[in-house]
C-alpha cells in the first residue's frame, strides 16, 4: 500500500485551481492513502474564505485520514530544526509526518513549498 503525508499547500492548490493543480491531483492519485494533520483543514478553509469562495472545501477533506499525535512532538521539531528553520505550520506538518513514519517506513511527503520539500528530502522522505 502506498501512503503519503500531504501538506496543506497541495490541497489549497487544488481547491483554488492554482496553476499546476492538475499535476498535483495526479501526484495525489498515485497513493492509496493520504494523511495529514487537522492543520490542513484550518489552512484550507482559511484560504477558501480569503478568496471569498466560502469555507466549505467540498469532498477534498474526504481524501485525507487524520494524524493526531498522542504526545508532544518536541523530538521531531528538534530533528527538523537541525536541518532547516521552517515556518511553524511547515514544521508542524513535517513533524506529524515524522511521527507517522515508524508505522509507514515508505511514507512519502507531498508539498509545494520548496523549503519544506528540501527538509523532507534531507529527512529521507520520498516525494512523488
Amino acid at each position: 500500500m502506498s501512503v503519503a503525508y500531504v501538506d496543506s499547500s497541495c490541497l489549497v492548490a487544488v481547491a483554488l485551481k492554482e496553476p499546476g493543480f492538475r499535476e498535483v491531483m495526479v501526484r495525489l492519485a498515485r497513493f492509496d492513502q493520504l494523511f495529514s494533520s487537522d492543520l490542513l483543514e484550518a489552512e484550507l478553509r482559511s484560504s477558501l474564505a480569503r478568496e471569498r469562495l466560502g469555507e466549505n472545501p467540498g469532498p477534498l477533506l474526504t481524501w485525507v485520514a487524520w494524524v493526531r499525535p498522542s504526545r508532544r512532538l518536541t523530538h521531531e521539531f528538534r530533528q527538523i530544526l537541525e536541518l532547516s528553520a521552517l515556518k511553524g505550520a511547515d514544521l508542524w506538518h513535517l513533524a506529524c509526518a515524522l511521527y507517522m513514519r515508524p508505522r509507514f517506513e515508505d511514507l512519502a511527503f507531498l508539498t509545494l513549498d520548496g523549503d519544506q520539500a528540501e527538509a523532507a528530502r534531507e529527512l529521507g522522505f520520498p516525494g512523488a
